[in-house]
């Protein structure tokens, strides 16, 4: 099982309705797994109710799923979203800047990357750059 991380540090998972790949989703689903190649605009269009969205990051430097939370964040999408694999500590402000909620890790970048790791960015709201420089 991985570990989730929010604003209060690491969690266990509590999702347990599964993900279907927007391939196999139909107009009832519940949640979607994405990947970071997926066209943020379609896939609005194919979100129905669902009530989660999870983006892939196959590598640290792949950073289209920032913009499809960006993007899914701005058309409207009120449920939850969750980044999903390899999205360091560093990333987590950005993470939660673009609308993500959690991010879920597997145990070894947990283990490499702890808790305080996390935590130590959880004030993603303070240390905007943006806001810092309008004063």
């Amino acid at each position: 099982m991985n570990v989730i991380v929010t604003d209060e540090g690491f969690a266990p998972d509590d999702w347990t309705d599964g993900f279907v790949t927007l391939e196999d989703a139909a107009n009832d689903v519940v949640a979607l797994d994405v990947s970071s190649d997926t066209d943020p605009d379609e896939l609005f269009d194919r979100l129905g109710a669902a009530k989660m969205v999870r983006v892939d990051f196959p590598s640290f430097a792949d950073g289209r799923g920032f913009t499809i939370a960006r993007t899914l964040r701005l058309k409207g999408y009120a449920g939850r979203l969750r980044a999903k694999g390899h999205v360091l500590a560093d990333q987590y402000a950005m993470a939660r800047r673009s609308g993500f909620d959690e991010i879920e890790i597997d145990h070894t970048l947990a283990n490499r990357q702890p808790e305080d790791q996390w935590l130590a960015r959880a004030d993603w709201q303070d240390n905007n750059y943006q806001s810092r420089l309008r004063g």
